[in-house]
C-alpha cells in the first residue's frame, strides 16, 4: 500500500520538520525501490536543563554571571594573590556558601525534572514488530513503529466494532469533551500483516492521503489523526502508525524553551549594587590618592631610597578595595534565596489552598518569583478549565416564539413550563414533537455502556433506567440531549447507522444516519441527513445564531430572535434549530454532492463547504436553546478583586467569539455598561478592502475613540465609560505578523496601545503559540509591565513559560501546565489569596531585606573610610578579623531573615477585603530610588554618627579608673557594638507582626554578641598568631563612660526614626476598623501611604509578654 500527498490536510501553527517518507510495516517489499529511509528524532522528552556532566559548569557559569557573585571572586583572588589587610576566608567562605547552597537548590529542581521525564519516557508500551506484538519502553519508540499507545499516529484499528475511538484533548487544548475519531477504512484487521509507505509533502500543512489497496487512494484527515496528549475515551485500546515522535511531536512542539525567568527585584539589587560598587571604587581611589599625597608632604616618614611606582600605587588601591569590600552585601544573596526558599512553603502550606477532593494542597516549581507575586500588572487566563469548569447545564429553550422553563414536578404539558404563550393547539404540539427530536438527532453523541464507563471511570447518567451515560465532542451536545430527555425525548443510541429514540408516548423511533455534515468554525452550525420509517427523509441543522439567520425566512426570525437576545445578555450559551424536509429528488443531488467531495484528493475542505452551503438553505426555523457554561466557585468574585487591584485581564481562548464572550460577561470582566471594540474577521471583511488596509483603518479609528475624549468620536459618551477588545485569531496574525510591505511595528503599536485603553480584552480562536505571542507583546511593552499567565492544559504552557509568573490549575486533565508552571493552584480563586495576600506580603518583606541589607552594610564600613583619614591611610584595619567575618553571617542575618518570614505589616484579612491596597505596591514601589535614597542617607547618617561619636567619647584619654588608657582595637569595638546594636533595634522598630521566632532572632543576637565578644576576648586561642582583642571588650564595659556613650549613640541614632514614626499620623482606608496591633503604617516614608496603628512604635518592647501564640505558617503567610 502506498501513502500519496494530497490536500486533504490538517492544519496546525508549529513548525515541522520538511518533507518526509515514512514506512510502515515490513520493510522488504520495498528493497526493489530506491528507497533510502530518513532519519527521525527518537521518542524522548526532555524538560530537564542539566545533565549529570554538565551541570558543575553549566551551572557555576549561571551562577558567576551574577554581578555580586563575580566581583566577590575577583576580591578572593586579590585577596590570595596580594597581600592585603584581611584574610582570604572573610570574602571565600561567603562566596562558597552562597554558590553551594544555590547548586544544591537547583540542582533538586533539576532532578524533580528527570524524575518527571523518566515517568513518561520509561512507560512500557506494545509495539508491533517483526509480526510480533512485544513491549518496549516508550522512548525507544521509532518513526513508522504501529504501537498501542497515543504518539501523533495516524488510527488503523480500534476496539470499538463501529471502528471509531473517542478521546478527550484536555491536556493539548484544554477541552474534556470527547472527540470521535475514525480508523483508515479497508486497512487489514490484522496489523502484524500491513505493509504501507506513508508521505508527508509540506512543513507547515499535513497532507495525510493514504492508499489501502494497490489501486485506490482514499484521502484522511484529522478525525483519522491522534495527537500525543491525547486521553482515550470509551474504547479498551487501538492501534496506529506513529508518524511524529519526541521533540517532533505537536504537544512538544507547542513548548517553549523554558529559560531563566528573573524577578524585577532581582534586577533592582543589580541596580543597587551598581552603584554601591561606584561607592566603593571612589573610597578606594580617594584613600589611595590621599595616601600618596600625605606621604609626599615634607616630614613624612618614607623609607631611605624607596620609589613608589604605578604597580605600588594599583596594589595599594586594590588592598584598599579589600578593606571597603564588606560594603558589598554578599551575604544578603544568600538570605535572598533562603528566604524565598522557606517562604515557599508558606503557600504550601496554607490550608486555603488544600484540595479535599484530590487531598492535595498548592504546589511551587519555582520560588524564585515570590514577590513578583505582588506585583503582576497584567493577568492572561484561559477560559475552558480556567474561568469556567467545562460543565454545561440545560436552562431553557424557545419553541416557535414561546419560551418553555422544564417543571420538576410533572403536570400537564409532560414536564414543560410555557411562561409567555399557550400551547394548547395541536400544532403546537407538533412543533414540540419536533424541536425535541431535533436535539435527539442533531448531535454528535454517543451512549456509553455501563461495563465501558466503569473501565475510563466516568460519571454514568440514569437513563430510562439502564445504566448509561453520554459522550460527545461538545460538552454542550451532551447538555441538550440531557435537556430533552427531561422533556420526555430520550436518545438510546446509535446501531448500524441506525438512531433510536424513545418518545413521550414512550415508543421506540428509528431513523437511519445518512449523512453527517459535521460542525466547523466558519459554518459555525451543523446537520444531520436522517430517513424516518415511514420514508421521510429529513436536516435537521443547528448552530449559532449569526450563521442559522440569514438562511431562514424574515417572520421567523423575528420570532426567536428577541429570546436569543435574552438568552445571551443573561450570559447563556444559545443555539437555533431548525429543519428541512428533502424530496427523494433533491436527496439524491445532495447525497451525490456529498460523496463526491469527501472523496476528493484535491481542494477536499472547499468543496465540502461549498456541498455543505448548498443543502443549509432554505430551512424552518423551530426554536433555540439556552445552556449554561458554569463558572469556576467565585470565578466572578476573583475577577473583580483582581480588576479593583490594578491588574487588566485578559482572556485567551481558542473556543470560539459567542461562547467566550458570554463567559466574560459572566465572570464580570465585561459589564453591561462596557463598550466592546471587535477586530475579527467579520469586521476586517465589512469595508470591502484588503484585510490589511482594512485592520490599519480600524486600529486608527479605534485609537482615536479610545485616546481623544470630548470630541466627535465620543462627545456623548460619559467620562467613565469602560472599555473591553475582541479580537481572533486571524487577526491577531495579521497585527503579529504582518507583510513585508507594511510597517509591523505600527500595527503592534497601534493594537497594544488600543489593548491598554480597555479594561479587558478578550483573544478567541488562538493557538498555542499565539497565546505566547500576545503575553510577550505585552511584557515587552513599554514599561516592562508585569504579567501573569493562568492555564489548566497543555496548550496554556507556551504562555505560562512566556509570562514573568505561570500559574497552572490542578484540574482532573492532564498536569502537563502544572509541570511547567511556577506555581500550581486547584482553582481559580486561589488566585486571589496568593496574589493579594502571598504576593503583597512577599513583596514587602524581599523589599525592606534588600534595602536593610544595604543600609547596614553601609553602616558597617562607613566607619572603617573614617578611619583611614586618622590612621595615615596605612590600610589599618577599624574591626577585628572575627568582627569582619561573623558580621554578616552570624551577629545581624538572623533576625532579617525572621522578619523577611514572618512579617505581617497588614493583616492577611484586610489585604483580601481592600484590594486597592495591592496598588500601592505596584511598579516596584518599595524599591525605587526615592526609597533607596532614604536608605543610603540613613546609613550616611548612623555611620557618621558611630564614628564620630566614639571618636569625641575618646577625646578624654583616662578612661578608666586605673588611668589606662584605651586603644585604637577599643575604639573600633566601641563603634562595632554602637553599630550592631543599633541595626538590631532598628529592625525591632521596623516589626509589626512579633512572633515567638522575632524575639528569639533579635534579642538572641544580641546576647550572642555580647557573649562570643567576651569569650573571644577572655581566651587565649592557641591558634591565633596575635590575639588583638584580648580583654579589650571587657575593659570596656569595666568603664562607665563607655556604657554612657553606647547608650547614648544607639539612642540618639534611633531617635529620628522614633519621632517619625510618633509624628506621622495614621492614613490609610479603614484605619479605625483595624486593629492596632495588627496593621500599621511602613516605615518607608517614600512609599505610598498605608493603613497604620495608633499606637506608640515603642510598645513593642511590651508585646512579648501581651501577645498571644504566634499564627500558624499558613496564616502568617
Amino acid at each position: 500500500d502506498v501513502i500519496r500527498p494530497v490536500n486533504a490536510l490538517c492544519h496546525l501553527h508549529e513548525k515541522r520538520v520538511g518533507s518526509r517518507t515514512i514506512c510502515v510495516g515490513c520493510r522488504s517489499s520495498l528493497t526493489t525501490e530506491a528507497f533510502l529511509q530518513q532519519a527521525f528524532c527518537d521518542n524522548r522528552i526532555v524538560s530537564s536543563k542539566y545533565t549529570v556532566w554538565n551541570f558543575l559548569p553549566k551551572n557555576l557559569f549561571k551562577q558567576f554571571r551574577r554581578i555580586a557573585n563575580f566581583y566577590f571572586l575577583i576580591i578572593f583572588l586579590v585577596q590570595v594573590i596580594v597581600d592585603t589587610p584581611t584574610s582570604p576566608v572573610t570574602s571565600g567562605l561567603p562566596l562558597f556558601f552562597v554558590i553551594t547552597v544555590t547548586a544544591i537548590k537547583q540542582g533538586y529542581e533539576d532532578w524533580l525534572r528527570h524524575k518527571a521525564d523518566n515517568e513518561v519516557n520509561k512507560y512500557l508500551v506494545t509495539v508491533v514488530e517483526d509480526g510480533q506484538r512485544v513491549r518496549k519502553e516508550s522512548e525507544k519508540i521509532k518513526v513508522g513503529d504501529i504501537v498501542e499507545v497515543l504518539e501523533d499516529l495516524i488510527l488503523l484499528q480500534s476496539s470499538r466494532d463501529d471502528d471509531t475511538c473517542f478521546v478527550t484533548t484536555a491536556s493539548l487544548d484544554g477541552e474534556s469533551n470527547h472527540k470521535t475519531h475514525y480508523t483508515v477504512p479497508d486497512t487489514e484487521k490484522e496489523v502484524e500483516l500491513l505493509n504501507a509507505t506513508i508521505e508527508f509533502a509540506s512543513v507547515h500543512i499535513w497532507y495525510l492521503p493514504i492508499c489501502v489497496a494497490v489501486s485506490a487512494c482514499e484521502s484522511l484527515g484529522p478525525e483519522n489523526l491522534l495527537l500525543k496528549g491525547a486521553t482515550l475515551k470509551n474504547t479498551k485500546k487501538i492501534y496506529g502508525v506513529a508518524v511524529y515522535t519526541g521533540m517532533e511531536t505537536k504537544m512538544a512542539l507547542n513548548y517553549q524553551g523554558k529559560s531563566q525567568k528573573r524577578s524585577a527585584v532581582e534586577k533592582s539589587i543589580n541596580a543597587f549594587l551598581i552603584v554601591y560598587l561606584f561607592l566603593l571604587v571612589g573610597k578606594a581611589l580617594v584613600c589611595t590618592t590621599l595616601k600618596y599625597v600625605w606621604q609626599s608632604r615634607p616630614g613624612e616618614r618614607v623609607q631611605p631610597g624607596e620609589i613608589r611606582t604605578l604597580g605600588d600605587m594599583f596594589t595599594d588601591f586594590l588592598s584598599f578595595m579589600v578593606l571597603f569590600n564588606f560594603i558589598i552585601p554578599v551575604s544578603m544573596y544568600v538570605t535572598v534565596e533562603m528566604q524565598k526558599f522557606l517562604g515557599s512553603f508558606f503557600i504550601t502550606w496554607d490550608k486555603d489552598f488544600f484540595d479535599t477532593e484530590i487531598q492535595e494542597g498548592a504546589l511551587v516549581n519555582t520560588s524564585d518569583l515570590n514577590e513578583e507575586l505582588g506585583q503582576v500588572e497584567y493577568v492572561f487566563t484561559d477560559k475552558t478549565g480556567t474561568l469556567t469548569q467545562n460543565n454545561m447545564e440545560f436552562i431553557e429553550c424557545c419553541i416557535d416564539g414561546f419560551q418553555y422553563k422544564y417543571r420538576e414536578s410533572q403536570a400537564e404539558l409532560d414536564g414543560f413550563s410555557v411562561t409567555d404563550g399557550p400551547i394548547y393547539k395541536v400544532q403546537e404540539k407538533e412543533m414540540e414533537d419536533l424541536f425535541l427530536r431535533a436535539l435527539c438527532l442533531c448531535h454528535t453523541v454517543q451512549v456509553k455502556e455501563s461495563q465501558l464507563a466503569e473501565v475510563d471511570g466516568d460519571q454514568i447518567d440514569s437513563i430510562s433506567g439502564a445504566q448509561c451515560g453520554f459522550i460527545a465532542s461538545s460538552p454542550d451536545e451532551v447538555a441538550l440531549v440531557k435537556g430533552a430527555m427531561k422533556y420526555g425525548f430520550t436518545f438510546l443510541g446509535l446501531e448500524c447507522k441506525n438512531m433510536k429514540i424513545l418518545n413521550r408516548d414512550n415508543d421506540v423511533e428509528v431513523y437511519e444516519l445518512l449523512h453527517m455534515l459535521n460542525f466547523d468554525p466558519v459554518r459555525r452550525r451543523m446537520s444531520v441527513i436522517v430517513k424516518s420509517k415511514t420514508g421521510e427523509t429529513l436536516l435537521f441543522c443547528k448552530g449559532a445564531d449569526s450563521s442559522m439567520f440569514p438562511r431562514l425566512r424574515r417572520e421567523e426570525v423575528d420570532r426567536i430572535q428577541v429570546h436569543v437576545q435574552r438568552n445571551a445578555k443573561e450570559g447563556y450559551r444559545t443555539l437555533c434549530v431548525a429543519y428541512k424536509q428533502l424530496s427523494t429528488e433533491v436527496y439524491v443531488q445532495v447525497d451525490a454532492s456529498l460523496r463526491e467531495a469527501r472523496l476528493a484528493l484535491e481542494d477536499r475542505e472547499e468543496k465540502l463547504a461549498a456541498a455543505y452551503n448548498r443543502v443549509e438553505t432554505g430551512m424552518t426555523l423551530i426554536g433555540a436553546t439556552a445552556v449554561e457554561d458554569r463558572l469556576q466557585e467565585q470565578a466572578a468574585e476573583t475577577m473583580e478583586a483582581l480588576q479593583s487591584a490594578g491588574m487588566k485581564v485578559w482572556v485567551l481562548t481558542g473556543d470560539k467569539m459567542e461562547t467566550a464572550k458570554s463567559t466574560c460577561y459572566a465572570s464580570r470582566l465585561f459589564q453591561q455598561g462596557t463598550e466592546l471594540l471587535e477586530l475579527t474577521v467579520r469586521t476586517l471583511e465589512e469595508g470591502g478592502r484588503p484585510r490589511e488596509e482594512r485592520l490599519l483603518q480600524l486600529l486608527q479609528e479605534y485609537r482615536l475613540y479610545l485616546l481623544l475624549p470630548c470630541v466627535v468620536y465620543r462627545s456623548w459618551s460619559s467620562a467613565g465609560q469602560d472599555y473591553g477588545l475582541i479580537v481572533d485569531g486571524a487577526t491577531l496574525s495579521l497585527v503579529l505578523n504582518a507583510s513585508p510591505e507594511t510597517d509591523s511595528s505600527r500595527y503592534k503599536s497601534l493594537f497594544l496601545t488600543i489593548c491598554q485603553s480597555c479594561t479587558s480584552v478578550l483573544c478567541c480562536r488562538m493557538a498555542p503559540l499565539q497565546k505566547a505571542q500576545i503575553v510577550r507583546m505585552v511584557k515587552n511593552s513599554k514599561g516592562n509591565p508585569i504579567t501573569l499567565s493562568v492555564g489548566d492544559g497543555a496548550n496554556d504552557v507556551s504562555m505560562i513559560l512566556e509570562a514573568h509568573v505561570g500559574i497552572g490549575i490542578k484540574g482532573k486533565e492532564g498536569r502537563q501546565a502544572v509541570r511547567n508552571s511556577d506555581y500550581a493552584i486547584h482553582k481559580l480563586k486561589h488566585l486571589k489569596k496568593l496574589l493579594l495576600a502571598h504576593g503583597h506580603l512577599y513583596y514587602v518583606r524581599i523589599a525592606h531585606l534588600v534595602q536593610y541589607f544595604f543600609y547596614k552594610n553601609l553602616c558597617f564600613i562607613l566607619p572603617q573610610f573614617l578611619y583611614q583619614f586618622y590612621c595615615g591611610y596605612s590600610q589599618q584595619p577599624l574591626y577585628d578579623a572575627a568582627y569582619l567575618t561573623m558580621y554578616n553571617i552570624n551577629f545581624t542575618s538572623m533576625p532579617i531573615l525572621a522578619y523577611s518570614l514572618f512579617e505581617q505589616h497588614i493583616c492577611i484579612e484586610i489585604l483580601l477585603d481592600s484590594p486597592t491596597l495591592y496598588r500601592q505596591m505596584a511598579k516596584n514601589a518599595l524599591l525605587r530610588w526615592g526609597p533607596f535614597s532614604y536608605w543610603t542617607l540613613l546609613g550616611i547618617f548612623h555611620g557618621l554618627l558611630f564614628f564620630f561619636g566614639a571618636f569625641f567619647l575618646f577625646s578624654n584619654p583616662a578612661l578608666l579608673s586605673t588611668g589606662q588608657v584605651f586603644g585604637n582595637w577599643a575604639f573600633g569595638t566601641v563603634v562595632f557594638t554602637v553599630l550592631v546594636f543599633t541595626v538590631t533595634l532598628k529592625l525591632a522598630l521596623d516589626t509589626r507582626h512579633w512572633t515567638w521566632i522575632n524575639h528569639f532572632v533579635i534579642w538572641g543576637s544580641l546576647s550572642f554578641y555580647i557573649v562570643f565578644s567576651f569569650f573571644w576576648g577572655g581566651i587565649i586561642w592557641p591558634f591565633l598568631e596575635q590575639q588583638r582583642l584580648y580583654f579589650v571588650f571587657a575593659n570596656m564595659l569595666s568603664s562607665v563612660s563607655a556604657w554612657l556613650a553606647i547608650v547614648l549613640l544607639i539612642l540618639l541614632s534611633l531617635l529620628p526614626e522614633v519621632l517619625l514614626l510618633v509624628l506621622r499620623r495614621p492614613r490609610g482606608p479603614r484605619v479605625r476598623q483595624v486593629p492596632a496591633t495588627t496593621v500599621s503604617r511602613y516605615s518607608d516614608p517614600f512609599i505610598p501611604s498605608l493603613p497604620a496603628p495608633s499606637f506608640l512604635p515603642l510598645t513593642f518592647f511590651f508585646s512579648f509578654a501581651n501577645s498571644s501564640s504566634p499564627p500558624s505558617p499558613a496564616s502568617s503567610a
